[in-house]
């Protein structure tokens, strides 16, 4: 869940290339699987239930404009976490921002359902994302864009070789670092920039 306590600030990450992409093995009953059509509703739920949208249909829209257009890289691209019944509880997608001419790799909407949240799934999901940005794009820095907001998330993207971008962007995103950094160091203790 976001944690829309805090004020607003957006946040830039990056992971260098080459680093080591750590291995989080899933519970024996959660499984993941590739976007196939018709997954949009699913995504779309578990991003409004996380908060990160105000109604389903302000989710499904967003994903039917983002990335539908784009089939055939969402099966490749976009992940869901399962239960063994079927159920999706989590999503992550591996995809790319423009930065002028240079296409950069990146993930997004790292999101799992409240209920399942804490049971290291995030990292699972995050170090599968990882792998899968890596064969598809090469050894690159990868970024991604974030929040304050997403404080939880934050921690887990840090553990997975993340480090904030102080100045500068990617994508055409807002860098609020100064502004974040102080309200982060609340929320998260350890850290230490």
């Amino acid at each position: 869940m976001l944690d829309k306590t805090l004020p607003y600030f957006n946040v830039i990450m990056k992971r260098q290339a080459g680093l080591p992409i750590a291995q989080h093995a899933l519970p024996a009953e959660f499984s993941l699987s590739a976007f196939v059509p018709g997954d949009e509703m699913e995504w779309a739920h578990i991003e409004t239930a996380v908060g990160e949208f105000m109604t389903v249909d302000e989710a499904l829209a967003y994903f039917q404009a983002t990335y539908l257009p784009h089939r055939d890289e969402l099966v490749r691209r976009c992940l869901f976490l399962r239960r063994d019944d079927g159920q999706a509880v989590g999503t992550i997608t591996g995809w790319w921002n423009t930065t002028e001419e240079r296409r950069n790799p990146s993930v997004h909407w790292l999101a799992v359902l409240p209920d399942y949240q804490r049971l290291g799934l995030g990292k699972a999901l995050v170090s599968e994302c990882l792998k899968q940005l890596v064969w598809l794009e090469g050894n690159r820095d990868i970024f991604l864009h974030t929040q304050t907001w997403s404080h939880r998330a934050i921690a887990i993207y840090l553990k997975a070789g993340f480090e904030f971008v102080r100045q500068g962007s990617f994508g055409g995103y807002p860098n609020n670092y100064d502004k974040a950094m102080p309200i982060l160091r609340t929320v998260l203790p350890s850290l230490v920039h």
